[in-house]
């Protein structure tokens, strides 16, 4: 009696099977298999051996299944099914089309420029679930080191170590409602600010830094009576205050329609982003696919206009 639990079918012998099920012949399922006669005789010889029992009435050339076959057919036909399945997964991997991405930002770049970096990514790859966390640049650093995320978007200087990091140099601009005067620059400069209310990120970020560092050059005056944590959000504020605001490029350039314009501002003041991955785990194809378009993308605003 065979015992099943020694059995060792292979994919051959699937395919000869079903090959010899359909075509009824060995010549042409070795047509079909592109397999040599003695071949197919010789897979299905050790299939029947493996099973313990025959599958084909052999009569002048004719294979007729047997009973047992019959029970067995839509057994091997989903086997086959299943292989298939695994290859076309296997290359869907390979190309991104599956899997998933996980990105992190600290909120300057969640608002206006991943979302729809992330639609664009899924048009092509429909198959890929894409995950995004907002949180601190030290946090994101941590998660990354730690292979919690894919990605990371993050104010410089990159707080933890040991990790692969590409640094954006996006040039700010400043904004402004339509109807403010200063549309009638061309270009902001220090002096140009003074006596006017400009909101702050955060009140000590890298941009308010340089920012304060020109207007004590020129002897400038502003208010600072208003921050935000976010560009985006700092963007909002001067639509409904009418107050100014120096921002990145992504989210101060954008065509929003909500009545806030930009000028360029001089000198020159950098937002400096950095795209942040593991150093010792290495990606998955999606996420590699998506980190190439988000480089692209930040790539293409740190160019000179």
């Amino acid at each position: 009696m065979c015992d099943i639990y020694k059995m060792h079918i292979k994919l051959r012998h699937l395919e000869v099977f079903n090959a010899l099920f359909e075509a009824g012949s060995v010549s042409r399922a070795a047509k079909r298999l592109n397999l040599t006669q003695p071949a197919v005789s010789v897979a299905l010889s050790n299939l029947e051996a493996e099973l313990g029992f025959r599958l084909f009435h052999r009569a002048k050339g004719f294979f007729e299944p047997t009973s047992e076959a019959m029970l067995l057919q839509d057994e091997f036909e989903q086997g086959l099914l299943a292989v298939s399945r695994i290859e076309q997964r296997a290359t869907a991997i390979q190309s991104g089309a599956t899997g998933g991405v996980s990105i992190a930002t600290n909120g300057a770049m969640a608002v206006n420029f991943l979302p729809k970096t992330i639609a664009s990514f899924q048009q092509i790859n429909p198959g890929v679930n894409v995950e995004l966390r907002v949180h601190s640049s030290r946090r994101i650093a941590t998660w990354v080191s730690d292979r919690q995320i894919d990605i990371g978007l993050i104010d410089t200087p990159v707080p933890v170590a040991g990790l692969n990091a590409e640094l954006f140099a996006m040039e700010c601009v400043c904004i402004m409602r339509n109807d403010d005067p200063l549309c009638a620059q061309k270009v902001i400069h220090p002096e140009t600010l003074s006596g006017r209310s400009v909101i702050a990120i955060t009140g000590d970020h890298y941009v308010d830094r340089q920012l304060d560092q020109l207007l004590s050059k020129s002897n400038t005056r502003v208010t600072r009576n208003l921050s935000s944590y976010y560009f985006a959000i700092a963007r909002n504020m001067v639509a409904e205050s009418g107050n100014l605001a120096i921002v990145d490029p992504i989210n101060g350039k954008i065509d929003l329609s909500d009545g806030v314009t930009w000028r360029p501002f001089h000198p020159r003041v950098d937002h400096e982003l950095a795209m942040i991955t593991s150093s010792d785990q290495p990606m998955g194809q999606a996420a590699r696919d998506m980190h190439e378009k988000i480089q692209m993308q930040l790539r293409s605003v740190t160019q000179p206009s």
